[in-house]
Order: structure tokens, then sequence, then C-alpha cells
């Protein structure tokens, strides 16, 4: 009943002000929703309702999953035929009977969008993929996502969809979990596989990261042909705590371009009423 109760709230708090257009702030995204938690008010909406493909930003719910059923992060994890992608023929660093922790597949699905990894999370979930996929989308129910669907962990399932409004929940969930916040913000990871001579560098898939420049708190980006480049982001701006919903950007740095204009209009607005 509580979790009924909780996921009515967020769809109550960020139902209000959907059609908040501030002047002075037009963002190149196809997709967008801005929302400030710290007033519980939609700052921004641009087709914020429309469903569309999301990507690896689905990996942020494959990541509460797995932490929600409390799995041991020291277990190890092989890589197997299962987790290589057919679907879009994608490539890995991790070969074939890689093995790593199922934390360090966690933190390599998370900063560096690494599909095997995320993979082998759901493969390795009590009661396999399908049971996995049946959770995420249960997660989604109890965050009030109605217009979100999940049918794998990775993001490279074009059926994997959402909107800009339902994936602000599902950000601002993330956020509670202390290994996402740390995991999304790492910049580089080093991974040491013990059938390789050299090392591993990974990096974070979202530049703002790694440039050290913004106050990030969760970060996810993704990126399909169907669904165009796509970020979102819990950021401070101005000392508020801000919610950034970008989807099908198109262009390779218009998601980058749409939050710093999101950024400068509102520090522009913030001095205008000091």
């Amino acid at each position: 009943m509580k979790k009924i109760i909780l996921a009515l709230s967020i769809v109550f708090i960020f139902a209000s002000g959907a059609f908040a257009q501030p002047s002075g702030l037009n963002l190149r995204s196809n997709s967008a929703f801005v929302f400030d938690t710290e007033q519980g008010r939609v700052i921004y909406d641009k087709r914020a309702d429309s469903i569309m493909p999301i990507a690896s930003i689905t990996k942020l719910m494959t990541a509460m999953v797995v932490l929600d059923a409390q799995l041991p992060l020291t277990e190890k994890i092989t890589i197997k035929l299962a987790d290589v992608d057919h679907l879009k023929n994608t490539r890995s660093r991790l070969s074939v009977g890689s093995i790593l922790t199922r934390e360090e597949m966690l933190r390599l699905a998370l900063m560096s969008s690494e599909n095997r990894a995320a993979a082998a999370l759901g493969r390795t979930y009590p009661g396999g993929t399908k049971i996995f996929v049946v959770a995420m989308n249960n997660k989604a129910f109890e965050l009030g996502m109605g217009n979100s669907l999940f049918v794998e962990s990775t993001g490279l399932s074009s059926a994997n969809v959402s909107t800009a409004r339902d994936l602000a929940k599902m950000v601002e969930a993330a956020y509670s979990y202390e290994i996402i916040r740390k995991f999304t913000t790492t910049a580089t990871y080093v991974v040491k596989l013990p059938h390789q001579k050299h090392s591993l560098l990974y990096k974070n898939s979202n530049s703002l990261v790694r440039r050290g420049t913004w106050e990030i708190g969760v970060s996810k980006t993704g990126f399909l042909k169907a669904s165009g480049r796509c970020l979102v982001m819990h950021v401070q701006i101005i000392g508020r705590p801000i919610i950034i919903v970008l989807l099908d950007s198109w262009g390779k740095n218009t998601r980058y371009g749409d939050v710093n204009r999101i950024k400068k209009w509102m520090e522009r607005r913030f001095r205008s009423k000091t």
C-alpha cells in the first residue's frame, strides 16, 4: 500500500507545471524535461510525454534492480556467449570468459555503458534474464513510470521505451543509491583482467563528468539510431538540485549544448533576481 501511495505522489508532483516553457530557454533536443527537485517544480517541458526508445539510459534501471535484490557485490561473474550483442553487433572489450565482480560489472555498465556487463547483470539475477525484466517493469510501476517498458537490461533494444517525464522519476530514484551516484560520476576506471597482459582503461561516456566542471550527482548517456543521443543528469545549478532529461538529440554535441543552455539560463535568471 505504501508503494502505491508513493507512486501516486510522484505522479502528482511530476505532473504539476507540466507545460512550463520559460522564455529565453530554447532546447534543441526533440524531447526534454527539466525538474527542480527542491521546489517540486517543472522548469521546462518539451514533448515530455512522447514515448520513445531510451537506449542505455536503461542501465540506471538495471542497476537499481540489481541493488534492490541485495546480491553480493563481491561475487565473480563470467562473461558468456549469451552476453554478446547479436542485436546491434556492438563491440566490447570484455571478451567471453572475462571474470569480474558484480560490483565491477555495475561500475562499467553505469560509467562506460558496457553492454556485456549489463547483459551479465541481468543474466545472473535469481531466475535469469526473464525474471530480471519482470523486476525492471515492477520497479517502473513502483516509481509511477506509467509510460515505460523494459524488455532487456542493456538498452540495445529499441523496445525499451519511456518518456522524458518518466525518466526524471527514474533519475530521482537512482539518486538515492550511493553506489549509483558514485559509479555514474566516476571519470575513469582501470580494469585488470587475469587473462590479459594489459589493463583496460574505461572512461565515463559523459564528457561533462570527465571535465569535472559540473556538480553532477547522477549521469547516464545513451545512443541508438532509433533513440538519437540521450542524456539524463541529476545536477546542482545555482545551489538547486535539478534533474535534466534530454532525448532524441541527433547532433553529436546537441545534448551537451542543451545542458549548458539550461545552466546559463538558470544562472542569468538567478542574477536578475538578486
